[in-house]
């Protein structure tokens, strides 16, 4: 069998912690920032983890990661 492709988009949005937890980084911080709150922005800072309900696309897109 022929070796399984890494998605290199899902390469780039991801990271895996040493726990085995996914990391990934918040939506809606790109632009448009000005009719948003400073709590809002605030809040949306740092990276959070990837949900178990998405664990199993994430693995599929990452084969050798998870």
């Amino acid at each position: 069998m022929p070796k399984m492709k890494t998605k290199k988009s899902a390469a780039k949005r991801f990271r895996v912690r040493a726990g085995g937890t996914v990391k990934r980084g918040q939506a809606f911080k790109r632009h448009i920032l000005t009719k948003k709150t400073t709590k809002n922005k605030r809040q949306l800072r740092g990276a959070v983890s990837v949900h178990a309900t998405n664990m199993d696309s994430i693995k599929a897109m990452m084969p050798y990661a998870v």
